[in-house]
């Protein structure tokens, strides 16, 4: 870029700031950079990529500055690297968005370390701000402090951003303590087929809440008064069914008895969040929560997330299906048991480290050493449960890893609608997999991967299961539109690359 160019660029970015009435420093928080580099950048006195100037745009929100955006971030891959070193896993994307969204339960400040820098947590962020919680990056960038308002503007919610994430679902828990009336628009997400919401209907309802949907959006209503006159029994042992129970539960002054409950990781992490905020919690681990609920919370909390079971899965398929040695640091062993088992009896050679705790305090954490192993098909059939049984999001990578062992492998799905048909999307990379209906596929391995151009299955786990595969895949494949893998992951090219991946981001110009 030239001087002048770099000036005018500088300029734009200048005006658009003061434009929102952001320092230099709430800045370079939002871009979890430091303020002398964005002073450098308004100055006109430091190269800035397409990627940085669109980043820019969208923390300012503005389009103006966004000039040289020219659509979705793609991927390149080249193929065939062994990975070595070691990598860490980053914080649940899972346990992020459901603390954020219970800290409108809290009138104080809420403190989150290490939250997930990703779009589904952003995408809630600008939720909040547009009812008027105050959030601030601190700590370059690493923590998130949260104010919420005297009172929420509910009628300014920014419906797009909710639509693009299933989790404000998890709204209906806390705003029924704020407001008699609130309007919330259809949650979104990735595409997995129907994911009804009468559990979540039926739960809370046990609260006085009563939903109606038109339009592409709910309407609520409160009863007050309504209190539950038994145990509540979850229809389904869903994460977010049993996070709203929790977050209705949590201000209901009494005590209510949750059965069928998940003890999930990220449920968790929720309860560890509600026991800081005075909310007493038993049964944390099982099927029946019963929550000692408190009708006004104000407290300023600190409180750490542990890390991302899923991203653990994740990094380990990556030193799986790339034959490589890895150390994969502060995995959650406790939700990661079944899948190392699973693993264990198709023959995968590696070493597991003393446990040590989480930053939270509560949650096991171990370091992995992967080496590199030839598989065998397992005996039985891949498919998930519950928790403690193999996680739900871990099954498509079990695609990709049945994929390099020998023999075949039956993955079942049997959760989502859609999910096994994006499965298929390995095939053109050279994998065997045949879809026998909307929840099965039957994988052949071994693969000899073969490097593709493809556009990014719209479904976060199976997106991440197609990188890790073209990573394995001799020659230069090319992903695009992968905001989806955006969605759930932090700077995953970065991060893999950083252990001997060679992955570069770019977008059309």
């Amino acid at each position: 870029m030239t001087d002048d160019y770099l000036a005018r660029i500088g300029r734009l970015i200048r005006d658009a700031r003061k434009h929102r009435g952001w320092t230099q420093l709430q800045l370079a928080e939002a871009l979890a950079t430091s303020q002398s580099a964005v002073n450098r950048i308004e100055r006109g006195g430091q190269n800035i990529s397409l990627d940085m100037i669109a980043r820019i745009g969208e923390a300012l929100d503005s389009e103006i500055v966004s000039l040289g955006y020219a659509g979705p971030m793609h991927l390149r891959v080249v193929g065939g690297r062994r990975l070595s070193g070691s990598i860490d896993v980053k914080t649940s994307k899972n346990a992020c968005v459901a603390l954020l969204c219970a800290s409108l339960l809290n009138s104080g400040r809420t403190t989150l370390r290490r939250v997930a820098r990703i779009e589904e947590v952003y995408r809630i962020l600008e939720v909040l701000a547009s009812i008027g919680v105050r959030t601030r990056w601190t700590n370059d960038g690493r923590d998130l402090e949260i104010d919420p308002p005297e009172q929420l503007n509910l009628a300014g919610m920014d419906a797009d951003a909710a639509r693009r994430t299933r989790s404000v679902i998890m709204f209906l828990g806390p705003l029924m303590h704020l407001a008699d009336r609130f309007r919330l628009p259809y949650a979104g997400g990735c595409d997995l087929g129907t994911r009804t919401v009468q559990p979540h209907v039926s739960a809370l309802r046990h609260f006085g809440l009563e939903i109606t949907a038109t339009g592409g959006i709910y309407h609520a209503e409160v009863e007050r008064g309504a209190s539950p006159g038994r145990p509540i029994v979850l229809t389904e042992r869903g994460d977010t069914v049993t996070e709203n129970a929790l977050l209705a539960a949590a201000r209901h002054d009494g005590v209510t008895v949750i059965r069928n409950a998940s003890s999930n990781y990220m449920v968790q992490d929720l309860c560890f969040f509600l026991e800081q905020l005075g909310v007493k919690v038993e049964g944390v681990g099982s099927t029946t929560l019963t929550v000692h609920g408190v009708p006004h919370i104000h407290r300023d909390v600190d409180y750490s997330p542990s890390e991302d079971p899923v991203e653990a899965m994740s990094l380990l398929a990556a030193a799986v299906v790339t034959s490589s040695e890895l150390t994969i640091r502060r995995v959650p062993i406790e939700f990661l048991e079944i899948e190392l088992a699973v693993l264990e009896e198709m023959g995968l050679d590696h070493e597991r480290g003393g446990e040590y705790a989480a930053d939270n305090g509560r949650t096991r954490l171990v370091d992995l050493l992967v080496r590199p192993s030839k598989l065998r098909s397992p005996i039985d059939k891949i498919h998930p449960m519950p928790f403690p049984g193999l996680n739900i999001d871990n099954v498509p990578f079990f695609a990709a890893i049945a994929a390099t062992a020998q023999g075949s492998t039956l993955i079942h799905d049997w959760v989502y609608d859609n999910r096994a048909i994006y499965l298929t999307e390995l095939t053109r990379l050279g994998a065997g997999v045949k879809l026998l209906d909307p929840h099965r596929v039957l994988v052949e391995g071994p693969t000899r991967w073969r490097a593709a151009e493809m556009m990014c299955p719209p479904a976060l786990r199976p997106a991440v299961v197609v990188l890790l595969a073209m990573m394995a895949a001799e020659g230069t494949s090319v992903l695009r539109n992968v905001y989806v893998i955006n969605r759930g992951y932090e700077e995953l090219a970065e991060r893999l690359n950083s252990v001997g991946a060679q992955i570069e981001i770019f977008r059309d110009i």
